[in-house]
């Protein structure tokens, strides 16, 4: 792999088909009202090029994850898997969703997503691009306020307290539900 280059900002709208100019825009706009604008990398997926920075299409995961890892600022849609490999190298993430009604992505699942990693305290959910630009600035104004302990997963305990929730429910006159629940269990344990 190549030597990871260090940059102030970080943006990643990921790799779905679905266009997300709206967060370029809003990051172009921001870029555009600095005096000395950062050193910034984009990965803009299938949207356009940002007007500023280093911009890429897509890169391989890990060279990704290094990038974030070394970002003093991390702005990412608010999929899943950008949230989760952000908080994975100890990165709390400014979230912007994607929004189904402007046929950015089909669902929204990524506004549900990013409210509950917010709520945990793994994301910034940012819906405006007023309140994007003032984040960017605060998290500029004190990155440490944006690192935590890397995130990471722990299958095993999943599937334990999946399996413990399981064993809750009591289910006795229907033998096909009580097989079900069985199954998961031990899907979930691997016991």
């Amino acid at each position: 792999m190549n030597e990871i280059k260090s940059y102030d900002l970080v943006v990643s709208v990921g790799t779905d088909h679905h266009l997300f100019n709206r967060l370029i825009d809003w990051i172009d706009s921001w870029a555009a009202e600095q005096s000395d604008a950062p050193t910034a990398f984009v990965q803009h997926g299938a949207s356009r090029a940002a007007a500023f920075g280093t911009n890429r299409d897509r890169l391989p995961r890990a060279e990704l994850l290094e990038i974030y890892r070394n970002a003093q600022v991390v702005v990412v849609q608010g999929g899943p898997g950008s949230i989760l490999d952000v908080r994975e190298v100890g990165v709390i993430p400014l979230a912007v969703p994607r929004v189904p009604e402007l046929k950015e992505v089909v669902d929204g699942h990524q506004i549900e997503f990013t409210r509950v990693m917010a709520e945990h305290g793994n994301a910034v959910f940012v819906d405006s691009e007023d309140e994007l630009h003032r984040m960017i600035d605060e998290a500029f104004a004190n990155p440490a306020g944006f690192r935590t302990e890397p995130r990471v997963a722990a299958p095993q305990a999943a599937g334990e307290a999946l399996a413990t929730e399981l064993d809750k429910v009591r289910v006795r006159n229907d033998r096909s539900v009580r097989t079900l629940f069985r199954k998961i269990r031990q899907m979930a344990t691997g016991k």
